[in-house]
């Protein structure tokens, strides 16, 4: 077909797709097309709005690296992250929700017996960590995978500027579902806000920062994954997190003790922060 116009154009491109190799990339094209093409009719965009947003996708490209995804920034920043998750993860009553994975995950991270120190030498207001993890009724569910990682007192991950791993584990649960570690207390940060994601939001009006949190992934057979974060409780930002990931199940007291003795038992001689959270695990195809 030729002489195609803005008032034809769509059904043109749509009608490409006939000879899909499978039914869903046909489902797939046929949608970008349609909302892709009824957003630029609605904004009308100049030809150098149009070149703006190619170079804003290249810039984008161009600062994804094996330390840093601008995409999952984008994707995260713009809400599609946790409508994602929301969609892949409709939760029975009882189970512990899900949020956002984010891009600080790294699967070469050291197993620890529970319990241990996985500072390595970060310094800040040390935090115990416990929790149980279970089934949807509250059976424990034993050698449980528990991974967890966070950003230090001053908002960092270890990949940011580190050049070894820190404050993040790999544990088992006993048999009692049970486990625990030694941390610092986290802080509210931004997300890296030095790229094309950064000069989005701040012509958006937006601040780039997340609430206070520690991130877990939690595995065991014949139950899904579980990827999560615990919240802070009264962190300014739990209204306002940049990538909207907060639900109120996952908000918890980070409890601060002057001194004394810690629920571990640990003899404690400085102020110290205390976190715990029962996780309940979905049963696989529930």
């Amino acid at each position: 077909m030729r002489d195609l116009n803005e008032h034809t154009l769509t059904d043109e491109v749509i009608s490409r797709f006939e000879n899909s190799t499978t039914p869903r990339a046909k489902q797939i094209s046929e949608a970008l097309v349609r909302h892709l093409h009824a957003f630029v009719r609605e904004i009308e965009p100049t030809q150098t709005e149009w070149e703006q947003a190619i170079d804003f996708l290249t810039r984008t490209g161009h600062m994804c690296s094996d330390k840093r995804q601008e995409f999952i920034l984008l994707s995260d920043a713009l809400g599609v992250s946790m409508l994602v998750d929301a969609i892949n993860h409709r939760m029975p009553e009882g189970v512990t929700e899900s949020t956002v994975f984010g891009p600080f995950y790294v699967d070469s991270a050291a197993e620890f017996e529970s319990g241990s120190d996985i500072t390595e030498g970060i310094e800040g207001m040390r935090m115990l960590i416990t929790g149980t993890v279970s089934d949807q009724h509250g059976q424990p569910i034993p050698n449980a995978t528990v991974d967890l990682w966070q950003s230090d007192t001053e908002g960092f991950y270890d990949v940011q500027r580190l050049d070894t791993l820190a404050l993040r584990g790999r544990f088992h649960s006993d048999a009692e579902g049970k486990f625990s570690c030694w941390s610092v207390r986290p802080s509210a940060y931004p997300i890296p806000n030095d790229g094309p994601v950064g000069q989005m939001l701040e012509l958006q009006g937006r601040h780039p920062y997340r609430p206070a949190h520690v991130h877990f992934m939690i595995g065991a057979d014949g139950y899904e994954t579980l990827v999560t974060h615990v919240f802070a409780a009264g962190d300014k930002y739990l209204d306002s997190d940049v990538v909207f990931g907060v639900k109120n199940s996952l908000i918890r007291d980070f409890v601060v003790h002057e001194t004394g003795t810690a629920p571990d038992g640990t003899e404690m001689a400085e102020p110290y922060a205390y976190l715990h959270y029962d996780f309940r695990l979905k049963k696989a195809g529930a």
